[in-house]
């Protein structure tokens, strides 16, 4: 039965999914950045210089130290940490595998409009934020969304985007961002993944722990390092390979109006192909109309919002024109030049060596030697991938307080992150000793950092019921059902990772056993022994 349904609804989900994706998402990441480069007299030009200014000028890892809130440079890096991910890795690689140099060139046009659509939404997060009266500051898209859609129109869409951001950001996106740290562990160490999800747990949890100041300070520090690195070693490769720059620069613009001369098939098709990928993994990478750093930027101290939106700017700067086009020409230039596997196209034998995972560890290899390539990319995506994962649940505890409240959040949050890792590392102990998939051990060893929004949640509404039940102390009694509360959650993210795992296994087996009572029936009864 359950097959039955999942063969009925998956190609109706990829069908609509296709559909956004390729036509919708494309217009409306075109058509808001035009709309903003417009009406901003194309800020993204005009000001480019100042954003420069304002984030290199006063360059330290050493921020000013406010009692809530960030620094300017901290509310950057921190948007930078969440901006910054496997997308500028992975995606990238991903979308030149199916869309072709040429989706480069069209991740180029999305981020020059992001730009300017990354300006409105720092500006209006620092022009709608709310500060308590102890200066913690909330901002981000629900609060400048009730502010322009007042009643009860506006409280659904704000209500909406936050629980679609927990989900995103704090659940699904945080998985993938973990798996991906695992795995490139993995290959290029020999480091179970197991061992590796306990340590990012860890580190995780200490820095959540610490508040938004300890999660600023790391930002300011991780982001400008992790930064060096790869443009260190991507400008090393593109030195060696600098006699290939020029045919590469040629291939990003002649296959971004030409995509069916590498892609095969119609011109239509292979533009589409093209233009789709590129504003996927454009929006995946930069961020910039998501709705999720301008929750970093509306920490910040500034003069004005504008400030605070040249700064953000550079953000989609460094992350799309530097990052993931220094990635893209290292691919282009070891890849797909005459004596790379990819010459022809991904096409061909090569479709069964090469995938998105991989690539960037091949293309580093050709220059660094394939160990080494792999380790250089595996250190990448280790600081990538990490500091999005602590900017994400950042952005989903923002999100989560604005729906439930924001009385003891802390002391709620701290609880049970600290029961819910503990519960992680032994659930996926305890999964070893039962001999359960390898997915269902590493997943749950990841399991803590989507949890704690659930716990969050199912915590805020154990409260309001305490509060409606009329109980003299709800907080204390709200603490004293902490271990249920977070046992109840992490129990239920398991049972979503344990049942993704084990679900082929046992329909396989009750497949089995249903077609050997049938055929037992059909036996008896054709033969007259009937019981």
């Amino acid at each position: 039965m359950f097959t039955a349904i999942e063969n009925a609804l998956y190609p109706v989900v990829c069908d609509l999914n296709a559909y956004l994706s390729n036509y919708v998402l494309v217009f409306l990441l075109i058509a808001v950045g035009l709309w903003y480069s417009i009406r901003t007299r194309f800020v993204q030009v005009r000001c480019f210089g100042e954003g420069m200014r304002r984030v290199f000028g006063n360059l330290t890892l050493r921020g000013e130290k406010h009692a809530s809130g960030m620094s300017s440079f901290q509310a950057l890096a921190t948007a930078i940490a969440a901006q910054v991910g496997t997308g500028n890795i992975v995606g990238a690689s991903g979308a030149i595998l199916t869309g072709g140099p040429g989706a480069i060139f069209w991740m180029w046009v999305i981020a020059f409009f992001g730009m300017a659509t990354i300006y409105a939404e720092a500006t209006l997060a620092l022009t709608t934020r709310q500060v308590d009266k102890d200066g913690t500051i909330h901002g981000g898209p629900v609060y400048y969304i009730t502010t322009a859609f007042k009643g009860g129109f506006g409280k659904f869409l704000a209500g909406f985007f936050a629980v679609a951001i927990i989900l995103a950001l704090g659940f699904m996106g945080c998985m993938v961002q973990s798996n991906s740290i695992g795995s490139t562990f993995e290959t290029a160490f020999g480091v179970p993944a197991w061992i590796v999800g306990i340590a990012l747990v860890v580190l995780c949890g200490v820095i959540f722990l610490g508040g938004v100041r300890r999660l600023a300070a790391v930002a300011e520090k991780i982001v400008p390092v992790m930064a060096a690195i790869f443009l260190a070693g991507a400008l090393v490769v593109l030195v060696v390979r600098i006699r290939y720059i020029p045919a590469t620069f040629g291939m990003i613009f002649k296959y971004a109006f030409q995509p069916q001369a590498i892609l095969g098939g119609g011109f239509g098709y292979a533009l589409k192909t093209a233009l789709s990928q590129g504003a996927k993994r454009g929006l995946f990478s930069n961020e910039a109309g998501m709705g999720s750093t301008p929750h970093a930027h509306a920490q910040a101290h500034v003069k004005s919002p504008h400030d605070q939106g040249v700064v953000a700017m550079i953000g989609v700067f460094m992350d799309t024109f530097v990052v993931l086009t220094l990635n893209a020409l290292v691919i282009i230039s070891t890849l797909y030049t005459p004596d790379g596997p990819l010459a022809n196209g991904y096409t061909g034998g090569v479709t069964g060596i090469l995938g998105k995972s991989n690539l960037a560890q091949t293309a580093f290899g050709t220059v660094f030697g394939s160990r080494f390539g792999a380790i250089f990319v595996a250190v990448c995506l280790f600081f990538f991938a990490f500091s999005t994962v602590l900017s994400w649940n950042l952005f989903g505890k923002i999100n989560v307080i604005y729906l439930f409240g924001r009385e003891n959040a802390k002391r709620s949050t701290a609880v049970y992150t600290v029961i819910a890792m503990i519960n992680s590392v032994y659930i996926s102990g305890h999964n070893i000793f039962r001999g359960l998939p390898k997915e269902a051990v590493v997943g749950n060893l990841f399991r803590s950092a989507i949890s704690i929004p659930l716990s969050i949640v199912l915590g805020k509404g154990l409260l309001v019921c305490f509060v409606w039940l009329g109980i003299a102390d709800p907080v204390g009694a709200l603490q004293n059902c902490a271990a249920i509360v977070s046992k109840c959650s992490s129990d239920i993210v398991a049972a979503v990772i344990e049942g993704f795992a084990d679900r082929n296994m046992y329909l396989r087996m009750r497949t089995l056993e249903y077609d050997s009572k049938f055929s037992q029936i059909f036996k008896n009864f054709f033969t007259g022994n009937r019981q």
